[in-house]
């Protein structure tokens, strides 16, 4: 199954969703998904359908993968061990996790936590689309090789991505390393650091003050 970008997947919308009607538009779109049966993952386990965290009117915006077994216990993006790195990190650009809005390449946890297949990941992008053109955000951080995979329609090394910016519905998109692969291989969160730096200039932020 070819990988197809966010980008070629749909046109931009002529009309922009405005701030004021974001959380409908959302709550709009996550009523239409409802007790989805779409693909194979319905059937799979789950418990709850993870559809995203945080601010509607977010100017940042992180992508990962799937849930975990903590997320699909409560239905919350980011909430297990991952989930903590992940907000440590936002702390650290000088954001509360309530600021920024996550989501995931899929919304429903693949068994065994294995990476997602392509007809269930298809299957799913039409509704981060439509997130993504929902929000608006300014930069849009893929955390890991899959969600970078989909979001950019390409499948190359993260070294290889990294670094750079990307387009993605008029969002600069930056790659990074997935927070379950940093508690793997701490030696690697000084490559992420610097990833999202880059952000942070990008956003006009600074890190909150050491006291």
């Amino acid at each position: 199954m070819p990988l197809v970008s966010f980008n070629q997947l749909a046109p931009l919308p002529a009309v922009r969703v405005a701030p004021a009607d974001k959380p409908a538009a959302l709550q709009a779109l996550r009523a239409y998904i409802g007790d989805c049966t779409r693909c194979p993952l319905a059937y799979a386990g789950r418990h709850n359908i993870v559809f995203k965290d945080g601010d509607p009117n977010a100017q940042l915006m992180f992508v990962g993968e799937g849930p975990g077994a903590d997320e699909d216990a409560s239905g919350v993006p980011f909430v297990g061990k991952a989930g903590q790195l992940l907000n440590n990190m936002i702390q650290a650009m000088g954001l509360q996790r309530e600021q920024v809005y996550i989501a995931n390449i899929v919304m429903c946890r693949p068994p065994k936590n294995r990476v997602p297949e392509p007809v269930e990941a298809n299957t799913c992008s039409q509704f981060l689309l439509q997130q993504i053109d929902i929000v608006q955000p300014k930069v849009i951080v893929a955390l890991g090789a899959t969600a970078a995979a989909y979001l950019l329609g390409v499948r190359q090394s993260l070294a290889s991505l990294r670094g750079r910016w990307h387009d993605v519905r008029g969002a600069k998109c930056a790659v990074t390393y997935h927070p379950a692969f940093l508690l793997r291989d701490p030696r690697q969160k000084g490559e992420a650091w610097k990833d999202l730096q880059r952000v942070m200039v990008e956003l006009g932020l600074k890190p909150p003050a050491r006291g």
